[in-house]
């Protein structure tokens, strides 16, 4: 059966990561899993926390009645209430259970938001290097993507990219801190800026724009430093999360959207989001997970491992000559590709069995992605390899 021609150019433009997946089973067939270093997907191979499984281990002996029929398509009150506590301790902020929606993943509370606030052609914002999605999130609500670079050596916001991408059309902002793909998290001082600076927008054109922040690797932070709350600098404001990496849940589907209680007009959003929730075909998030995650608010893999992998990578690969900023969270790194191709680049390292995602991937050509959520062992292990690779390209 034919598919939409709009699909079927979306599928060919957001291939690399599938084409990556592809490559590492054929490589795999070829080489044995154990030769091939595979850091293509932010999928994270550590097992969630200990008290995730004590949780699980006690509702699954002594089950709630009802606990799998249907509930509000807001999600469970306790589930809710205990989001917005941990939320309004962050940001100071009287933040309520009735300002959080329990969704099926980041992904899930993005389109919520979306679905919620945009007309046809409004204009959202992303910050490049942006997450690929991103871009068919918006399009599945009629909204038009307008890219804004970050500052091209350190990938702080650039207050004047965004500004200049302001216009009459503009509806939404989105950030992702820490950041897919770099890992950089943006200062608390560049987000009072941006705080002001969206006002005075919103004051030349008449016109509310929210600002999404994208928080999936919030918990993931190293060397003592935090992710600011975006409720303290930006009351047009709403954080789409999901506990896929802080607890390890990806294949779970369960996450948050919650509503800075100071956003204009913000009862009027949340009933918007909330039917949107339903209309999207979510209806509700999963209810044994807002069972679990409810009493998890504080709780969050051994971020310990994490740095471990980071440093492992950073410091051999910068010693060889790779470039690179220095994540402050999240599990990427986001290399200068040392061939001005970047694809070329990421071709040359398959040969070398590596498998990597080229910054075009991320609307940002001329680097390179490594998901370092993997096994110690595998990035050990491929370290001869990378050595090869950057004495072949001349590092």
């Amino acid at each position: 059966m034919p598919i939409a021609r709009k699909i079927a150019g979306f599928i060919e433009n957001a291939s690399w990561i599938r084409k990556m997946f592809e490559e590492g089973e054929r490589l795999r067939s070829i080489h044995g899993a154990e030769n091939v270093f595979d850091f293509t997907l932010g999928n994270p191979s550590v097992d969630p926390p200990a008290e995730f499984e004590e949780e699980f281990r006690k509702l699954a002996m002594h089950p709630i009645p009802g606990m799998h029929r249907y509930m509000s398509n807001a999600g469970y009150e306790e589930t809710r209430q205990a989001v917005a506590e941990v939320l309004a301790e962050k940001s100071g902020l009287e933040v309520k259970g009735n300002h959080v929606i329990m969704t099926c993943g980041a992904g899930g509370a993005l389109n919520v938001a979306l679905k919620t606030i945009l007309n046809p052609g409004d204009e959202v914002i992303i910050l490049t290097p942006f997450f690929v999605e991103y871009k068919f999130y918006i399009d599945n609500h009629g909204g038009v993507p307008v890219e804004a670079w970050t500052d091209k050596e350190t990938f702080q916001l650039n207050l004047t990219a965004i500004e200049n991408a302001i216009t009459a059309k503009t509806r939404a902002l989105i950030i992702c801190s820490p950041n897919n793909p770099t890992g950089v998290i943006y200062s608390a001082e560049d987000l009072r800026k941006l705080g002001k600076l969206l006002q005075r927008k919103e004051q030349e054109h008449s016109r509310q724009i929210l600002l999404i922040s994208d928080e999936p690797y919030a918990r993931i932070c190293y060397d003592g430093k935090e992710v600011p709350n975006i409720f303290k600098y930006v009351e047009n404001s709403a954080i789409a999360t999901s506990h896929s990496k802080d607890l390890a849940l990806p294949g779970e589907r369960i996450g948050y959207l919650a509503a800075n209680p100071r956003m204009k007009d913000v009862t009027t959003f949340m009933q918007g989001a909330i039917f949107a929730n339903r209309v999207l075909g979510f209806v509700n998030a999963p209810a044994l997970m807002q069972r679990l995650v409810a009493k998890l608010q504080r709780v969050s893999v051994n971020i310990e491992e994490y740095r471990e992998k980071r440093d492992i990578f950073y410091d051999n690969l910068t010693a060889m000559g790779f470039s690179m900023v220095k994540p402050d969270g999240a599990f990427y790194l986001f290399p200068k590709s040392p061939l001005a191709d970047d694809v070329k680049f990421v071709k040359l390292a398959q040969q070398h069995q590596i498998l990597l995602v080229p910054g075009a991937g991320f609307g940002a050509p001329g680097f390179f992605r490594i998901a370092y959520c993997v096994d110690k062992g595998m990035i050990e292990r491929s370290l001869p390899a990378w050595k090869k690779l950057a004495e072949e390209v001349g590092l």
